[in-house]
């Protein structure tokens, strides 16, 4: 294949190469499972994006995790299916379609429920056209032929089912409870969507008087706007302070109501004044205390966070407006004695930004305690969830041997709405899949589901279930892995878990393989407010998809947070160009080579030899450690490889013979190169799909896509580990020949006298062998090899192992200079002796280790030792 024949520009250049690259992808189908049963499926669902916007950077790192999962074993030969969806993202969207249509002058209630559905709708088909654009920028090889939303038909069917059957097993439940409440949107929060933050609040410390005048008891709170609801003051019993008191009662200022004082083990009797005012209606720890000793429930705040009728005087009153006025009656009245300031942290709904109320509401739970044993148990067998890294399982544990009832209800209207219908005359609940008989005599709850209700259901509801029946999800469930962020471990992560083990008996995927967070370069968390954000589709455009992925997924190891860095997404696009110049040059040089043609048979140098046994090496790191999710080491094995070994050493030795006389050697090296080219840009395809599909293209390959083409496999007829040693040892002189020009300023064009001594025959037979490569590579005047060798005495001096490299440079060396650099050398050596003999000294290490490794630090030892003896012997030399 000569030049004009390569359609390769000259420069590398992301956007030309990727521009149409996806479409092609997309319309040959290579994505798409084939449901072909000569085949192991394999299966992976995207955690769906919420279609409220953009994907993010962390969006671009998860999903190009699972693209090299799932394009790795599509070549390995697996039936595989990356089903792509979306989630309606509850509150989230609601919160984005009310902020258009406020801007737009039009009030959501005046609209309706109806034609409020009807403009998020086409909210959601706009932002899925954006994200399925981003999508493709990114190169994810997704099969749309199955792509999913978490309110489309079949998922809506699926959650009913759960909601209809968890209903009748007694595991879902309506009644009273302490929830988190956004006064501002008016609705129930999930954990997940509230935001703590470190406010500047005070304490307030007061005196209740005791009801018989006896005395007074002293309690402090960061609310005291909630002290209208109080219906108690606790102590421990155990509190010598305070036993006499537990059964009196003292009288709450302002209201004049008399609340009981009781002992609850709650308290801490460490913690202020030992005494704490219970208000079983604004806090879930006084809402349980409340339970345990029957007390009211006295809510004095509207869902709008505004004073009701029970907080008396102070009634319509914004929460914080009464907060300061009750406290000037507090101090009026003498029952307020202190304030001191107090940094606290108080919860924001994540989408409004309001504080967000702990709030007594009627809503829908799921009682969590035998769905989370039974997730908890599965632990414990062999077909358990496997957690990467190990550690995640624990905070996995911790959170479900802990649980709580799970509100589920959202005062919404964007989700599935709850399937239960309430009696007009009866208030008798009717729950089930389908309205009454006679809907004119009911009416449907207003509320929806918490998004999370919906997308626990995610790895099944999307293969067909609850038809069990259906061919996706009697093939592809459960699933192979999960990919995913440790922030959402306890809110998605473990609902998937359990709700698969209840629905389908199975866990829901083998295995979960957690990343963290991207920050930004300082280590801080990327934000809006702190303008450090980094938009994926930005840095495509100037680097392109290749560059940005292979930067996030070899990044960090698995479970750690990674630090965003243009710099080094740079350094990354300096190793696609190598790649694309590298390839370049090798077809430039492949005269036409056929796929059929390539013959390794022929005579090899050791170069070639060498390189073909690299390969195999990286073939089998690659596999293992990408089978162990270990994709950072796997780019330093592909990153040494390409750059050091394929680029740096072999292009350059391969010019010899593609340049020389001698056509059989051409033809050996062009099959070499072609055999290769071809098997690096496979292992590198997962990671940079779009510039190894462009350059496999171009190869004398055999199949229609890189993205189908089968992985590579050890070949160990290839493997020749004596060349390899031949080479590593070529290497070594090289790089120290280099090394010793470049500290007296002798370029590589000025011919010198070269002297290697060699320390036996067969290290000598090694360097005989190599001369032409000697000579090539450091350009020396005369090239004198033996055990021993006649050279000056004053001269620079390398030791490489058992050799030593002699350039007599006169005139160019400073002899403190060199003895300062030899002096160095020797120090290295030490610590290098020093850390190798401290490890075989190590009886835990003797006993533990294979006899290969033990093999392999005594061998190092020796050549340490050895290399230490001839760098004090050059000392000595230079001090005489």
């Amino acid at each position: 294949m000569m030049e004009e024949n390569l359609s390769m520009p000259t420069k590398y250049d992301p956007s030309a190469i990727e521009q149409g690259r996806y479409e092609w992808w997309v319309k040959g189908k290579f994505f798409e499972a084939k449901d072909d049963e000569t085949k192991k499926p394999y299966t992976i669902v995207i955690p769906p994006p919420n279609v409220t916007g953009k994907l993010h950077l962390g969006h671009a790192w998860d999903t190009a995790l699972q693209d090299i999962l799932t394009r790795m074993k599509r070549m390995q030969g697996y039936d595989v299916l990356w089903l792509p969806g979306m989630d309606h993202a509850g509150i989230a969207t609601q919160a984005k379609v009310d902020e258009k249509l406020r801007s737009q002058g039009i009030n959501r209630y005046e609209l309706g429920r109806e034609k409020f559905l009807k403009e998020t709708w086409k909210w959601k088909e706009e932002y899925a056209q954006h994200i399925r654009k981003q999508w493709s920028k990114l190169g994810l090889g997704l099969d749309y032929s199955r792509e999913r939303f978490t309110l489309d038909e079949g998922l809506s069917k699926a959650v009913k089912e759960v909601f209809v059957s968890l209903y009748r097993k007694g595991l879902i439940y309506r009644g009273e409870y302490i929830i988190n409440w956004d006064p501002a949107a008016k609705t129930a929060l999930s954990d997940i969507e509230v935001i703590h933050k470190d406010v500047q609040g005070a304490f307030y410390h007061m005196r209740y008087p005791l009801a018989d005048g006896s005395g007074h008891i002293e309690i402090a709170t960061t609310r005291p706007e909630t002290m209208l609801g109080d219906t108690a003051v606790a102590v421990h019993p155990e509190d010598d302070r305070y036993k006499h008191l537990i059964g009196k009662t003292v009288i709450l200022p302002i209201v004049g109501r008399e609340i009981p004082i009781v002992g609850d083990d709650y308290v801490d009797m460490e913690f202020g004044s030992g005494a704490v005012k219970i208000t079983p209606a604004h806090d879930p720890n006084d809402f349980e205390i409340g339970n345990r000793h029957k007390l009211e429930r006295v809510l004095v705040m509207n869902e709008d966070g505004s004073m009701n009728a029970k907080a008396g005087k102070y009634q319509g009153m914004d929460r914080f407006e009464c907060r300061k006025q009750i406290v000037k009656d507090l101090q009026e009245a003498g029952i307020l004695f202190k304030m001191e300031e107090h940094l606290h942290s108080v919860g924001h709904s994540e989408r409004s930004g309001a504080v967000v109320e702990p709030y007594l509401s009627t809503q829908w739970f799921v009682k969590m305690q035998p769905l989370a044993d039974e997730a908890v148990a599965l632990q414990t067998k062999e077909e358990k969830v496997h957690f990467v890294p190990e550690r995640f399982e624990n905070t996995y544990m911790r959170w479900m041997e802990n649980i709580r009832d799970w509100c589920i209800s959202r005062q919404l209207w964007w989700g599935h709405r709850i399937p239960a219908w309430y009696h007009k005359e009866t208030g008798e609940i009717y729950v089930d899949h389908e309205p009454p008989l006679d809907p004119e005599n009911w009416e449907q709850d207003h509320d929806v589901l918490d998004t999370w209700f919906s997308s626990a259901l995610w790895p099944f509801s999307t293969m067909g279930w609850p038809n069990e029946e259906a061919a996706d999800y009697k093939r592809y469930y459960p699933t192979d892995a999960l990919v995913t962020g440790y922030d959402i471990i306890f809110f998605w992560v473990s609902r998937m878990i359990f709700q698969g083990l209840e629905f389908t008996g199975k866990r829901p995927f083998k295995d979960v393989l957690i990343h963290g967070l991207v920050r930004a370069e300082d280590g801080r968390k990327m934000s809006k407010s702190l303008g450090n954000g980094v938009d994926p589709m930005d840095v495509i455009d100037q680097y392109g998809a290749d560059s940005l992925r292979y930067f996030l997924t070899t990044g960090s190891a698995p479970g750690q947070d990674l630090r965003f860095s243009t710099e080094k997404v740079e350094a990354t696009w300096n190793f696609a160009n190598k790649i694309w110049n590298a390839s370049r040059f090798a077809l430039m040089n492949m005269n036409g080579l056929q796929y059929d043609e390539i013959d390794l048979s022929g005579e090899k140098s050791v170069a070639d030899k060498w390189i073909l046994t690299r390969l195999n090496e990286t073939i089998e790191t690659v596999t293992r450690l990408s089978d162990r999710y270990e994709f950072g080491e796997v780019g330093r094995a592909l990153y040494n490889f390409i750059w050091d070994d394929l680029c740096d050493w072999y292009i350059e030795m391969a010019k010899l013979p593609l340049y020389g006389e001698e056509e059989t050697a051409k033809k050996t090296t062009r099959s070499i190169l072609a055999y290769v080219l071809d098997n690096t840009m496979r292992l590198l395809h997962p990671f940079m799909p779009f510039i190894t599909e462009e350059i496999w293209q171009n190869l004398p390959h055999k199949g229609k896509s890189i993205t189908v083409a089968s992985w590579p496999e050890v070949d160990p007829v290839l493997t020749d580990l004596q060349a390899a040693e031949e080479m590593k040892l070529l290497v070594e002189v090289i790089r120290s020949v280099r090394n010793i020009r470049s500290e007296v300023n002798t370029p590589l064009s000025k011919k010198v006298d070269m002297f290697l001594k060699a320390k036996d025959e067969t290290t000598l037979s090694m360097l005989e062998n190599n001369r032409g490569y000697l000579i090539r590579f450091c350009n020396p005047e005369n090239l004198e090899i033996g055990l021993e060798v006649t050279a000056p005495e004053k001269a620079m001096t390398a030791v490489a192992t058992g050799i030593e490299i002699i350039l007599p440079l006169e005139g160019l060396i400073n002899i403190d200079e060199e003895i300062a650099r030899l002096q160095k050398e020797k120090e290295k050596l030490d610590k290098e002796v020093e850390r190798v003999q401290k490890k075989l000294a190590n009886e835990g290490f003797v006993k533990k280790a294979p006899e290969k490794v033990i093999e392999e630090e005594r061998a190092k030892e020796k050549d340490y030792l050895e290399k230490r003896v001839a760098v004090e012997a050059r000392i000595k030399e230079w001090r005489n």
